[in-house]
């Protein structure tokens, strides 16, 4: 089986869906597949040309189009710069060798754009894997107005495509809902979450993390967020809380990524003079286990009426080092779903900066709870939620999907010759 993956960001990119996509491709290489990745030039959300154009890397042919000019400086920015990646991802998806089936991801967010054109003009069936939604989450977040224009067109592009799509790979039940809500088919469309492989992230004991070493954490109860802080996440109700733990000796706090919101939490927590947190930027992908495991409790977040548009993957890194999560989003959120099934963290509201603050504190007055959460949360990733469980999945996807498109196309030839 040959298969093309298509998005803008790709290994070594650290963005979520680059390491994800960059999964994918090495598991399908390791059962005997080809799989080349058309990406950008550019590091996700930046500017210029750090990639090189073309390389191999874990067996995969990667070659990469097109550079950022803008970055994420504005909608008008972003719309030039996709168009500076789709129009040459598009010419060297359709005068390459054709693939047997085409991924594609959703950075940048009508990438699928390029599945459907390889479609029409090469006959290759394509996947279309939503990772979020679009222009959903813009117009949750005020962004976008919902009854503008732009709206209205960029939703009737999602759902052409989608409707073209071979079929459609969700992560999470509360956006199989929504796409559902879009009048895509329930056949067509297939769930299968994000992942953490759990021999790559392993618990790292407190005593030889060096990361509590070098922050000089000590034996506080350390609250981590690790991962992007975008623009459907709450860091609202996460300053409050750090806020109202001002003054608590046995907690401290570490944000460690990057993202938009990120910078605007970090402003707000200096502004009221705080100090008990640690301010990191992204850290090495091969020291995921070392800095998961330094937290002894991580956050999640989704602003309320996201869910369903945007599922944190970082949850399935929290579990694979066996550390509990605090969600701070909506009931109806996948990932609340879990924590509940699982029994491995607690859900707070937004905006419920006191229910927040109150939760931490019971987690540092039962560290033993703490503990117990997390070697369920683990035991739940290595039963259920790991890559292993989610890449055998996706390798019988694509094989049904080519396995269909061939049977097509023989069919369509034996009425041509009939005729």
């Amino acid at each position: 089986m040959r298969v093309l993956l298509i998005n803008q960001a790709f290994y070594p990119d650290v963005a979520a869906t680059a390491q994800h996509a960059h999964d994918l491709a090495r598991y399908l290489v390791e059962h005997g597949h080809e799989v080349t990745a058309i990406a950008s030039r550019s590091v996700y959300g930046g500017k210029g040309a750090a990639f090189s154009a073309r390389e191999s890397v874990d067996g995969i042919e990667i070659i990469r189009v097109g550079s950022s000019i803008f970055g994420k400086s504005s909608i008008a920015a972003r719309l030039i710069d996709s168009g500076l990646f789709h129009l040459p991802a598009i010419w060297r998806a359709i005068t390459m060798k054709r693939h047997d089936v085409v991924v594609c991801l959703t950075t940048p967010p009508f990438v699928a754009g390029v599945g459907w054109v390889t479609r029409l003009l090469r006959r290759t069936p394509f996947v279309y894997w939503a990772l979020d939604l679009y222009p959903d989450l813009p117009v949750a977040c005020g962004v976008v107005r919902q009854d503008s224009l732009l709206a209205h067109f960029l939703e009737r592009v999602n759902r052409f495509f989608m409707r073209r799509a071979d079929r459609i790979v969700v992560i999470g039940r509360c956006m199989e809902a929504r796409v559902i809500g879009k009048g895509v088919p329930a056949s067509k469309i297939a769930r299968i979450n994000v992942w953490s492989d759990q021999d790559e992230v392993r618990p790292v004991t407190r005593e030889a993390n060096s990361y509590r070493r070098a922050w000089g954490v000590g034996d506080r109860l350390l609250v981590m967020y690790s991962g992007n802080f975008g623009i459907g996440h709450d860091v609202e109700t996460i300053a409050d809380a750090v806020d109202r733990l001002g003054s608590a000796r046995d907690i401290h706090f570490a944000f460690v990524g990057g993202g938009k919101r990120k910078s605007q939490l970090i402003h707000a927590l200096r502004a009221r003079g705080l100090t008990n947190f640690i301010d990191a930027p992204y850290q090495p992908r091969e020291r995921l286990d070392e800095l998961l495991s330094a937290g002894d409790v991580h956050l999640a977040s989704l602003r309320e009426g996201i869910e369903g548009i945007m599922v944190p993957s970082k949850l399935f890194g929290v579990l694979a080092a066996a550390r509990p999560v605090i969600f701070i989003g909506s009931s109806k959120s996948e990932v609340a779903e879990v924590i509940r099934e699982e029994q491995c963290g607690a859900v707070v509201s937004c905006g419920d900066g006191e229910g927040l603050a109150r939760e931490i504190v019971a987690y540092e007055r039962d560290r033993a709870r703490a503990d117990r959460e997390g070697q369920r949360g683990r035991q739940a990733l290595v039963d259920r939620w790991s890559a292993r469980h989610a890449l055998a999945r996706w390798l019988a996807l694509l094989e049904s999907v080519t396995r269909a498109s061939s049977k097509s196309s023989r069919t369509s030839e034996g009425r041509s010759e009939n005729e």
